[in-house]
């Protein structure tokens, strides 16, 4: 059956980031494209719907607005975490034990918090299905242990997120790299972007990135026309047109570009579309530091608060404060049966603490210090907020309570700075804590990394 095209039609308010180099910027990106990711129009069950999300692109939501994720099972050092196909094995049952699934540390170690740990289901609701329900298209139903019905989307349970408190919240999981890198994390799902074939989309702190199948960076030109492309001969042997096949037709936002001799290209939003012969890997963003030049997303992700700025280090370009100082943030999988995360503030802080100062709470708010926010800050995205932290215990405050801090998050977690940095492009706290900082720790919040993709 023919795929329907559907595009929200909504548009970002975005904010400018201040630059602190020169060169193209992740500012430059952001003002290029401010329309949302059009999505295909699969069949969903009643009471289903897609919301498009600043920084995730279109997911499903059910009827209150809640985004659905999934728990892909994921190999871990000492075997396997998470959902295994048509099955949900996440449970009633609180856990106190560790897993030992994340070697060195063996099972059976006690979990902090004992007294408040809540189960899995009550972290993660399933996403029940009605006794009468019918499975529509890629949408199925499964039998949980206990016996109720749970819905699945491609052979994986769904779930929403009890961190995602208002509609159209994506604070339960993510699909861009950084936070896939740590133990079996949720993942939010939504219908597949409306590309065609032979493209990709990936999610990147800059936006949804166009690729090639193959993972490689797609880009367009400013001197190219509406559906003309002005780039021949020796600029055509260094940016390579994207072959749009004979059998190919313009759909939605995409259409074709007649290069002569029979040649057609793909063009999206009228700009034709090209790969950099440069480009040694995949996901790359060096192309766009070319005059002219920019790589492709289908939508951009709001720019941070002006209190925020970028800077350019020896790695690459990373988000900076108003001083110039390297923006961290922290990341936090538990060694346990449900893999729940610990980077929030309603998770045991007892991991952050033990990473940032061997248990000292002076010494971790010394060497990393949240960033404050000015006053009267306030964001004009979801993504980055302004929240009341109680710095003795790294728990959400009550707005000016009495020694609580008015700190900036990024997905509603708080983000920090490290007092060994003393020059701007410093990133000395970048990998701190196990595995690189990524199971526990800290990582520099980068707009662009030399050795990868943007974020």
């Amino acid at each position: 059956m023919k795929n329907t095209f559907r595009l929200a039609a909504a548009l970002f308010s975005m904010s400018v980031f201040a630059v602190g180099h020169s060169g193209t910027s992740f500012a430059a990106d952001t003002a290029r494209a401010r329309a949302v990711e059009s999505y295909v129009n699969v069949p969903m069950p009643p009471g289903f719907q897609v919301t498009v999300n600043e920084l995730e692109g279109p997911v499903f939501t059910d009827a209150k607005g809640k985004t659905l994720y999934t728990w892909p099972i994921k190999a871990m050092r000492n075997g396997y975490a998470a959902d295994p196909e048509n099955k949900s094995v996440c449970g009633d049952k609180v856990v106190l034990k560790s897993a030992g699934l994340m070697s060195p540390y063996p099972g059976g170690l006690d979990l902090p918090d004992p007294e408040t740990r809540v189960s899995c289901i009550a972290y993660w609701p399933p996403v029940y299905a009605a006794d009468d329900a019918k499975p529509v298209g890629n949408w199925t139903i499964i039998t949980r242990d206990d016996g109720r019905k749970q819905w699945a989307y491609d052979k994986h349970a769904l779930y929403t997120s009890s961190l995602d408190r208002v509609a159209g919240d994506v604070l339960g999981g993510s699909t861009m790299a950084r936070r896939g890198d740590s133990p079996a994390a949720r993942e939010p799902i939504g219908p597949p972007p409306a590309i065609p074939p032979g493209f990709r989309v990936i999610s990147t702190v800059r936006g949804r990135m166009l690729l090639t199948d193959t993972r490689y960076s797609v880009y367009e030109s400013d001197s190219d026309g509406p559906n003309k492309s002005n780039c021949v001969n020796d600029c055509a042997r260094t940016w390579l047109p994207i072959v749009a096949p004979h059998s190919a037709q313009a759909q939605g936002e995409w259409s074709i570009v007649e290069r002569g001799l029979g040649v057609r290209q793909w063009a999206f939003r009228k700009k034709p579309l090209y790969t950099y012969s440069e480009d040694e890997a995949a996901a790359k963003l060096d192309g766009g530091d070319v005059p002219g030049w920019h790589n492709v997303y289908t939508q951009t992700a709001p720019a941070a608060p002006k209190d925020f700025t970028i800077q350019a280090t020896l790695n690459g370009d990373v988000l900076a404060d108003a001083q110039g100082k390297t923006v961290y943030y922290y990341s936090c999988g538990e060694d346990s049966a449900d893999m729940t995360p610990c980077d929030t503030m309603e998770s045991p802080q007892q991991y952050r603490f033990a990473v940032c100062g061997n248990k000292d709470v002076g010494k971790c708010l010394r060497t990393w210090p949240y960033v404050v926010a000015s006053a009267g800050a306030k964001s004009e995205s979801r993504i980055w907020s302004t929240v009341w932290v109680d710095p003795n215990t790294g728990r959400r405050a009550q707005p000016n309570q009495q020694g609580a801090l008015n700190v900036w998050a990024y997905r509603d977690r708080p983000v920090y700075t490290y007092a060994p940095d003393k020059a701007p492009g410093d990133f000395l706290g970048n990998n701190t804590g196990e595995w690189h900082g990524r199971w526990n720790g800290y990582q520099a919040f980068w707009i662009r990394d030399l050795g990868g993709r943007g974020g």
